[in-house]
């Protein structure tokens, strides 16, 4: 003989069965966090290579969201993100100081180029990126600036600085993007630019582009890893978040993305806890 449930057990049999889904949502929710992070570690293709290795180290899905590192910043600032990885130490330790972490990793380094056309009109080639800028200012050179805050715009500018022109040359134009599209840009008007060398060998237009100034000490990228402070923004998943720093700045973390690499070559340095 069949046994039906009187219809009190079908709704506490339904109630069970929903409270079951609904505990294994928010589990599976709890299972995944937002990084707001610079367009370099996205373009250069580093997070689809190291992001999968972290899921299965960990079960953990991260969701990326990638800016300039002055629009990630503002992003974790705002609490819409759970940790931000980025790629401007001054700014980075300002976000620190102001509260919004509480500690910030180093994680890993390139280095930036200036790459501009083959032929080289303004004769910049060789090692020193001040003296190149001045010689671009004097030319009046094409010059794509991503002008969007991020740290390579930063970097930039700061550059600009050092070389204490008055002027950036009538060829100097702002773009507002990221460094593919400034890439593309560049590649198309026959222009130079400054480029993260990660994004750069990740860059398949390069018509008649090629790396033209490298090596100078003061190219150095330096990238950092935070969680954002709860106690500005109770939401943040800080075990999830934290669970990523500790396995990125690791021996297993550190060794996936030394093992990076486009055509033999190695696109960042792992540089944590130095």
């Amino acid at each position: 003989m069949k046994l039906i449930p009187s219809r009190p057990a079908s709704r506490l049999l339904q109630a069970l069965l929903s409270a079951v889904m609904c505990v294994a949502t928010l589990g599976a929710a709890a299972q995944s966090i937002v990084m707001a992070s610079t367009t370099s570690t996205e373009q250069s293709g580093l997070f689809a290579h190291l992001l999968p290795e972290f899921k299965k180290a960990s079960g953990i899905d991260i969701k990326v969201v990638a800016l300039g590192t002055g629009q990630a910043i503002d992003m974790a600032r705002r609490g819409d993100a759970d940790v931000l990885f980025v790629h401007d130490q001054a700014a980075e330790e300002k976000f620190v100081a102001e509260g919004f972490s509480l500690k910030r990793w180093p994680v890993m380094y390139n280095d930036f180029v200036l790459v501009g056309p083959q032929a080289d009109p303004a004769q910049i080639r060789g090692r020193d990126i001040v003296l190149a800028l001045k010689k671009l200012s004097a030319a009046n050179a094409g010059f794509i600036s991503r002008g969007d805050k991020s740290g390579t715009h930063a970097a930039e500018l700061r550059f600009w600085k050092l070389a204490g022109l008055e002027s950036m040359g009538s060829g100097y134009q702002s773009c507002g993007c990221g460094m593919g599209p400034a890439l593309n840009i560049a590649a198309s008007s026959g222009a130079y630019v400054l480029a993260d060398r990660g994004t750069w060998l990740n860059f398949k237009n390069r018509a008649n582009l090629s790396v033209l100034v490298e090596g100078d000490g003061r190219l150095f990228n330096q990238y950092g890893v935070m969680v954002v402070n709860p106690a500005k923004h109770a939401h943040v998943k800080v075990a999830e978040a934290q669970k990523f720093v500790d396995w990125v700045v690791s021996a297993p973390g550190q060794a996936v993305i030394a093992n990076y690499k486009i055509g033999g070559e190695q696109l960042f340095f792992p540089n944590a806890g130095k």
